[in-house]
């Protein structure tokens, strides 16, 4: 991937810089699958009152957001890793079999392999099915031989995709025979149809391990809250890697308000049921190809060369939308668009321009 591509989503200045834009450049940023309605009304009074908390460290013994978590998804608090966002929850997990070999099923978030490369993983990769992505089950169990822990995004980022439930319980049965810690991340499965959670595996599974965010579906990506799932030994050994200190004492205290919100998350689920699937459906009526999504991002394609979908993505920026490109994503190599669900306005907007694109 070029270096002046950003790693990651939610990057606007070195774009902007990247096509000669101005820094105040307005843009709406679909490039970030975050909520669009925002942090809770009540956060900023909270943490308004929440500054006595920063004069001290965060209290190691500290268990309420361990045993709210756990409350929430009906486990034993044992089960459970508090962590600084899911990204640290991906390098614990990868810190667990440090030296070992790792399976990564892609395209998917590259910090799966980045994670296990720093702790010294012979990384193999093994490719969804084009165009719907979808998972080679047997190819899948195969792969598993001689691997000592396996990285499956459920839904899968960038494709929005979702390995049926059914798939996953055969995968992690091959693990159990494989001696291979399956890890499963659902950063994004408060956004799917229904429960997709796997929790109820857990209890029968010493081998799996699940990453959740709290940051997406709240919208609070600069608090970094993120937690691991699986059972008490593996909790333990992830426990024992984590540096001190690691949550800060602000996300260590949010976590018990954010999940008894059920408010909030009922006007998500309303805000879904809105916007999707009538606006992947809308996108493919202009001609676009959208595989099926269950996250709250979808990727767009056209059959194109990396240039033509850099072509796309500099006229939506100069238009002020901003799209995730594709460069960092094994297989799919920038042809092809990630574009998060926003609020209707800025969907309509973002339709208006993809429809002037086509009649050029």
């Amino acid at each position: 991937m070029s270096p002046d591509w950003p790693a990651h989503g939610g990057r606007i200045a070195p774009l902007l810089a990247r096509y000669g834009l101005p820094a105040d450049h307005p843009v709406i940023d679909f490039s970030a699958n975050l909520n669009p309605l925002g942090p809770p009304a009540w956060l900023a009074e909270w943490l308004a009152g929440a500054g006595d908390a920063l004069a001290r460290y965060p209290d190691p013994d500290d268990d309420r957001a361990r045993r709210a978590i756990a409350t929430h998804d009906g486990v034993a608090p044992e089960r459970v890793l508090v962590t600084n966002g899911g990204i640290e929850a991906i390098y614990l997990t990868a810190a667990l079999h440090a030296g070992g070999r790792a399976l990564v099923i892609e395209p998917t978030f590259s910090e799966y392999a980045l994670a296990c490369r720093q702790h010294g993983l012979t990384v193999s990769r093994l490719a969804l099915e084009g165009p719907a992505f979808r998972l080679d089950l047997d190819a899948a169990e195969a792969a598993l031989a001689g691997v000592d822990v396996a990285f499956l995004c459920r839904p899968n980022n960038p494709t929005g995709t979702l390995v049926p439930r059914a798939d996953v319980e055969r995968l992690l049965a091959r693990a159990g025979e494989t001696g291979t810690t399956l890890v499963v991340d659902e950063a994004f499965v408060d956004f799917t149809d229904g429960d997709e959670r796997l929790t109820p595996l857990l209890a029968g599974a010493p081998n799996l391990l699940l990453l959740r965010s709290l940051t997406k579906l709240f919208d609070l990506p600069g608090l970094r809250i993120g937690y691991l799932l699986g059972a008490p030994a593996l909790v333990r050994g992830a426990r024992a890697r984590q540096m001190p200190w690691s949550v800060n004492a602000l996300a260590l205290g949010l976590v018990a308000p954010l999940l008894a919100d059920a408010d909030y998350l009922a006007r998500t689920r309303d805000w879904l049921v809105g916007q999707r699937p009538a606006m992947p459906e809308a996108v493919r009526e202009l001609g676009y190809g959208v595989p099926a999504t269950q996250a709250n991002y979808f990727l767009l394609g056209g059959g194109w060369q990396a240039q033509e979908a850099e072509a796309l993505f500099a006229f939506l920026l100069r238009r002020g939308l901003l799209a995730r490109h594709t460069h960092g994503f094994p297989g799919l190599d920038g042809r092809w668009l990630r574009l998060a669900l926003r609020d209707g306005p800025d969907n309509a907007r973002l339709l208006a321009a993809l429809a002037e694109w086509r009649r050029r």
